[in-house]
């Protein structure tokens, strides 16, 4: 059967029927094409990120040594899951990603390091930077992502991938979860092409039973946004990070630039501009206070399934720091932190409306790919780990707060051959708009083809 445009409540999973031949997009996988499908069990393999949802009976460690010297396992399946496996995927293991999903680097001490296909020196991202480099690397076409304030776009850029942000509510994150982070959290794949993304987005959007809120629908599928004509855009350029929270390396400027040019010579128009709220530095505080006091509430969640408090044996150094933090976040403190993150987005994402600009074009990243080791937690410095991943979540997070889609494609290369990655961002719910100029991108420079050096 074909893919519906919309899933509901998955009551099994599904076969897809294969698609016709002169229909495959070759560039997207060499050993499989994404629902080109001859039986459930034939179909295309996907890693999942080990957080960001749960697989029943499926080791659940969440990068945290404590859950991996207990075994544990989920002892659910989220929707988002039900709805691969619906669709003909098959699911064929797990993902390494930082503890707790709290780093732009996938380096937990609990299962090591993982490797950028590109540079192994290298970082390949985080949080979901295990997804990325097995896609990165070929090991599957696709890998499942979770995005709270970058970590689908931030490996995207790393490794040289398609990572696209849905809007908030756009993938529903039961039936184990309402929110994440305070509505930070969102969750969808990294890809190769736009292709891919967009026809899994298809597979992965819409209401589940019981969604506390859920985006609007879209107009048609997102397929069918592949080949509309975006029109003639207006498009915005910022290389400044926000805030000035972290200088811009001028590879990432640089990339960034280049990809205004390219729009130009596709019609659009491009001109220097951006919300003014983006400056703002409070908007930083704000982000910190939601998460720190988020991990506060997961890490009991981790206690109670132990079945024992946590220790700070049991946790990286950063992580116990944070938790730290977290004890001194009130409730009320929480709910004026959410208070001011909506105040805050009614004062960016008015800008779209207010000025006519379709899409902010960005760096996705204020730096390249760092060393294994820079980014990653030290027991001797956590305080280190959290500034140096603010260039890493710098131009990314702050639309994790607005709730507005966005997305990281891989338009340009250091001269060492290291992947940087490009952001836009559009209005909330218009991911239509962003795989449209997305695939107009891709089709007028390529990226597919490109292939690192650890592939195969």
């Amino acid at each position: 059967m074909p893919l519906p445009d919309r899933l509901q409540d998955p009551p099994s999973r599904a076969v897809v029927e294969a698609a016709p031949r002169e229909e495959l997009h070759r560039g997207s996988w060499s050993k499989a094409d994404l629902f080109v499908i001859a039986s459930p069990g034939g179909g295309p393999p996907i890693v999942i990120k080990d957080f960001d949802g749960m697989l029943e009976g499926a080791p659940y460690h969440a990068g945290n040594r404590a859950l991996q010297a207990a075994g544990y396992t989920a002892p659910a399946t989220s929707y988002l899951f039900q709805k691969l496996e619906r669709a003909g995927f098959v699911i064929i293991g797990k993902a390494n990603t930082p503890e707790f999903g709290l780093m732009p680097t996938a380096e937990p001490e609990s299962h090591g390091p993982t490797r950028n296909p590109w540079d192994p020196t290298r970082s390949s991202g985080g949080s979901s930077g295990g997804s990325a480099a097995a896609v990165a690397s070929g090991m599957v076409p696709v890998a499942h992502a979770g995005d709270g304030g970058g970590s689908i776009r931030i490996p995207a850029s790393m490794c040289g991938l398609f990572g696209l942000k849905p809007s908030r509510g756009r993938v529903s994150l039961g039936p184990d979860e309402s929110e994440g982070w305070g509505g930070l959290v969102v969750r969808h794949v990294v890809a190769r092409s736009v292709r891919d993304s967009a026809r899994i987005l298809d597979v992965l959007q819409g209401y589940m039973t019981g969604d506390y809120y859920t985006a609007p629908p879209p107009a048609r599928s997102y397929a069918d946004e592949l080949t509309a004509d975006p029109g003639r855009l207006r498009i915005a350029i910022r290389t400044e990070a926000p805030a000035s929270i972290a200088p811009t390396d001028p590879a990432c400027v640089a990339a960034a630039e280049d990809a205004a040019r390219l729009l130009e010579t596709l019609g659009h128009t491009v001109e220097v501009a951006s919300p003014a709220a983006l400056d703002e530095a409070a908007m930083l505080e704000s982000f910190s206070t939601i998460m720190f006091a988020s991990l506060g509430a997961l890490i009991a969640d981790t206690e109670a399934q132990l079945g024992r408090a946590l220790t700070a044996a049991d946790v990286e150094a950063v992580t116990w720091m944070y938790r730290d933090l977290a004890q001194g976040i009130s409730g009320a403190a929480y709910v004026a932190a959410i208070h001011e993150a909506q105040r805050w987005t009614r004062r960016v994402v008015s800008w779209w409306s207010e000025t006519g600009f379709d899409v902010l074009l960005t760096p996705t990243l204020a730096e390249p790919p760092p060393e294994i080791g820079d980014v990653a937690s030290r027991p001797d410095e956590p305080l280190r780990a959290f500034g140096r991943a603010l260039p890493f979540a710098a131009y990314t997070a702050p639309f994790n707060i607005t709730g507005q889609p966005a997305v990281s494609l891989p338009t340009a290369w250091t001269d060492d051959g290291l992947p940087v990655g490009v952001q836009l961002v559009a209005a909330y719910g218009r991911e239509d708009l962003l795989v449209r100029v997305a695939a107009q991108l891709e089709q007028a420079a390529p990226w597919i083809d490109r292939r690192p050096p650890l592939f195969g």
